[in-house]
């Protein structure tokens, strides 16, 4: 049986250069260190943004950012040191297109966080990731977002404001936000709708979340004005 197997084997030369123990001792380790770089993510985004984000979301990233650190320590382990075989995975993996569009600049920062540790266990390192681990962690609970911060983005938003052209309708629309806004800055204007209409674009903070509607209604009923579109930001 060992005998007819070993043309089989003779495939798989590379083998070799791994010992079994290793292989399953930095997989299982990166599998270890990736939850433990989930479980800072979860610890650290703040309320405010798992109210903003769906759990669905939240989890989703959650369990790439564990598949990451163990599918790099897997790709890691097998480039070693041959650079030949690097750039036929680089070329390889250059196929791959992501779709899912990364919603926060700090999303980004555990993705390379957990592509950092991958390739660290996948190498044989263990001191980097002991010491960058905690230090990272401690990074992100002092930057984490702020329950207040989230309630003060909330009510930031930019709104259009299109009139018929030639209303005459500024000193009203302008009376009308001043009455319902904390603040408003005009940040763009220009023609809409073939000419037909002017836009008026604003950067507006809005004085409370029920201000919303009263505002949008007021607005509708300035004759000349076409449409209303408040985009939080």
């Amino acid at each position: 049986m060992i005998e007819q197997l070993k043309p089989l084997m003779g495939s798989f030369e590379s083998d070799a250069d791994l010992a079994m123990s290793v292989v399953v001792t930095r997989q299982v380790l990166a599998l270890v260190l990736g939850c433990v770089i989930a479980g800072i993510f979860l610890a650290t985004h703040g309320r405010d943004t798992a109210a903003a984000r769906s759990g669905r979301h939240a989890r989703s990233l959650m369990a790439t950012l564990v598949l990451l650190t163990v599918l790099i320590s897997m790709m890691t382990l097998v480039i070693g040191d041959n650079v030949a075989r690097a750039f036929s995975l680089v070329g390889s993996l250059a196929i791959v297109r992501f779709r899912t569009v990364v919603e926060d600049t700090r999303d980004t920062a555990f993705v390379i966080f957990a592509v950092s540790i991958g390739m660290a266990i996948g190498a044989g390192f263990l001191k980097v990731p002991l010491v960058a681990i905690p230090v990272a962690a401690i990074a992100a609970f002092l930057f984490r977002p702020r329950l207040g911060d989230s309630m003060r983005r909330s009510l930031e938003a930019d709104l259009v404001v299109r009139v018929g052209l030639g209303e005459v309708v500024d000193g009203l629309v302008e009376a009308t936000l001043a009455r319902h806004l904390e603040r408003f800055t005009l940040t763009a204007m220009g023609t809409a709708r073939q000419r037909s209409a002017l836009e008026w674009t604003y950067a507006v903070r809005l004085q409370c979340e029920q201000s919303v509607t009263v505002l949008v209604d007021d607005l509708n009923r300035i004759a000349g004005v076409q449409s209303i579109e408040l985009t939080r930001r």
